[in-house]
């Protein structure tokens, strides 16, 4: 049977994070429902921001309510403070709370007081509080910004991740993403930063979070995939990034896309649990959404021919 690997869809969070019009919860609930049919099982629904900073979300206790859940779906809020992690409980307490949470660090200190207007140890300290308030409720998902490299302090201690991943497990977190968040990774120093996690924090699952700013997250995924991650976050389109009113990083600053992503791994014989042809659909309707093509070469192209993966172990 085919590996399996688990890709996080992230179009209706990290994508529309980066729009200038705010896109109807009646709309972010049709591309959600679309993306749940294509088969992903786990989805970044919304964020539980501030709106005045991001106000792409302040629909985000609607769009959970909206969902149709189904089994073995799991769909995921943001929170980048306790503030957030007590909305997420009082919609639990509703009945309509997310599954999942993502709680954010970064990986410097420049990053950290433009996109969480806080220093690092006292975002570790947040991030303590609220462990403590999610209190087992959630599947929490601990995401370091900035893991490859950041646009105002350049290179990155490797060790410093290594150290966040950490925290994170000590903390008991069930995933940890690695972000390469303005497209800074090349696959050497990927498929290194994942081997050392590896070695240094066994049995703890982690997730590649790579951006295209620089044409590279495909190479990237393929260096985090040979060095053992089987976990990856994408969005339809390749659309996404930092907040608008955040502005770091050049050019597009978007993730890696999802049908170039979902094209590659199938055509290497990994199983994504995807349907193919409803992953075209979603393709469509985000691109509709946005009323713009979006950055997908496969979104024009197909998707190419699937080959057993025994064709690549034995070249």
């Amino acid at each position: 049977m085919a590996e399996q690997v688990t890709i996080c869809e992230c179009f209706a969070r990290d994508g529309l994070q980066h729009e200038d019009v705010f896109v109807p919860t009646e709309t972010k609930l049709t591309l959600l429902d679309a993306f749940a049919a294509a088969g992903f099982r786990r989805i970044e629904a919304t964020s539980y921001s501030r709106p005045e900073h991001v106000p792409a979300f302040r629909d985000a206790s609607e769009v959970l309510a909206g969902l149709r859940r189904r089994d073995g779906v799991a769909f995921k809020a943001t929170c980048p403070n306790p503030r957030a992690v007590q909305r997420a409980i009082d919609d639990l307490g509703a009945g309509r709370g997310p599954e999942e949470i993502s709680l954010l660090v970064s990986a410097t200190e420049s990053h950290t007081e433009r996109n969480l207007r806080t220093t690092r140890a006292k975002q570790w300290r947040r991030v303590a509080e609220m462990v403590r308030l999610a209190a087992g409720r959630f599947r929490l998902v601990g995401v370091i910004s900035m893991a490859f490299g950041c646009p105002f302090e350049g290179a990155v201690d490797p060790g410093v991740v290594v150290d966040d991943v950490a925290r994170f497990a000590e903390l008991g977190v069930d995933l940890i993403t690695l972000g390469d968040t303005t497209g800074l990774a090349t696959p050497v120093n990927t498929a290194a930063l994942f081997r050392r996690l590896t070695a240094a924090t066994p049995g703890v699952p982690l997730v590649a979070h790579m951006h295209n700013t620089r044409g590279s997250a495909l190479a990237n995924c393929v260096a985090a995939l040979d060095a053992g991650c089987r976990h990856f976050d994408s969005s339809f389109g390749g659309v996404g990034g930092h907040p608008k009113q955040i502005q770091y990083g050049q050019g597009l600053t978007g993730n890696v896309a999802t049908e170039d992503l979902v094209n590659l791994l199938d055509a290497m014989g990994f199983d994504t649990g995807l349907d193919l042809d409803k992953v075209m659909i979603a393709s469509r309707l985000c691109e509709r959404a946005l009323d713009r093509p979006l950055h997908s070469m496969v979104a024009r192209a197909g998707f190419g021919l699937r080959q057993p993966k025994e064709v690549f172990q034995n070249a």
